[in-house]
């Protein structure tokens, strides 16, 4: 009998235990669902809102570093997490070509959304080489954090996108935090205005492996020669003659330095560098995305430093 009792209060002591596990899982996954959620497209961006959000909101970022926005995808998950956003900020202008459908189809279902390029005043790529009969006007930037004022401005119109539609955040913390960012962003801004005020009026050109740094030569006063790659995206490919027009551009500014996305492959520059006979400096930059941390690029400030500093050197020295 007594084994019987002691049988029978194991197995109360064990169902008391398992509720007891099952109900904390249960309240820690509802506690989970109640807080607040901001879904960001590319992971510049995604360091930009964490800046802005702090702790006040979950931040998810969609595009692990090192990637390419204008080719990543999604999973279902991350599809899913869109919908369930309390706002998602994303590009826009085209940029994350195969993420613009799960983000309207997050907005239909009633999701806040924010396109921070469109609100940035966007600049025009310029397609075909400066000055050249094929240079013509094409499709809006999508680049435009290259210029660290233009994210000054994204990053004040986030602030206002999270205190009103994110809701239990506490709006002073935010505008706190913005405050904060935006000084770091003016601070980054004159260092790079000095740094580049050290490169000669005849070395202020730019070539690079894709149309990406309008709005720095914009802000900074460089010309944009041409790329590689004669288009704001990397899925597309040079042909012949688009070599050949660079080249004689090149040579013709007197351009020897050929800046490429580090996180892409070389050779499309390194073509480049055979076709002006060996004579060609390739300097890798990070343009289009953030590295893990401590691999040179873990923030937006960290990356814009380094970029600057390595054009500095790439154009003075080569």
């Amino acid at each position: 009998m007594s084994v019987r009792v002691g049988a029978a209060r194991i197995r109360a002591a064990l169902v008391t235990l398992i509720s007891f596990f099952v109900l904390a899982a249960t309240t820690g996954c509802a506690g989970g669902d109640e807080r607040p959620r901001v879904v960001v497209t590319t992971n510049i961006l995604g360091d930009i809102t964490r800046e802005i959000v702090g702790d006040e909101a979950d931040v998810s970022v969609l595009m692990k570093p090192n990637a390419d926005p204008h080719s990543f995808g999604l999973s279902a998950v991350q599809a899913a997490e869109l919908e369930n956003a309390d706002l998602v900020v994303y590009n826009g202008l085209g940029l994350e070509e195969n993420v613009l459908r799960h983000v309207a189809a997050a907005r239909e279902s009633g999701v806040a959304t924010f396109a921070a390029g469109e609100a940035v005043d966007p600049l025009t790529f310029h397609t075909g080489r400066e000055g050249g009969p094929d240079e013509e006007a094409g499709e809006p930037d999508p680049h435009f954090w290259t210029d660290p004022q233009r994210v000054r401005k994204a990053a004040g119109l986030i602030a206002d996108q999270v205190a009103e539609h994110v809701n239990d955040v506490d709006e002073k913390a935010v505008r706190d935090n913005a405050q904060r960012y935006d000084a770091q962003l003016a601070d980054l801004t004159a260092w790079m205005e000095k740094s580049f005020a050290t490169v000669p009026e005849d070395r202020r050109a730019l070539v690079t492996n894709h149309h990406v740094f309008g709005y720095l030569a914009d802000r900074f006063g460089f010309r944009v020669i041409g790329a590689v790659i004669p288009s704001g995206t990397t899925l597309a490919s040079p042909s012949s003659s688009d070599l050949r027009s660079l080249t004689r551009a090149m040579e013709k500014a007197g351009v020897r330095t050929v800046f490429a996305d580090s996180s892409q492959p070389t050779r499309l520059a390194e073509v480049l560098r055979q076709e002006m006979g060996g004579d060609v400096d390739v300097v890798p930059l990070y343009s289009e995305s953030l590295t893990a941390k401590g691999e040179g690029a873990g923030t937006y400030l960290e990356m814009m430093r380094a970029n600057t500093s390595a054009m500095v050197e790439g154009l003075v020295g080569g």
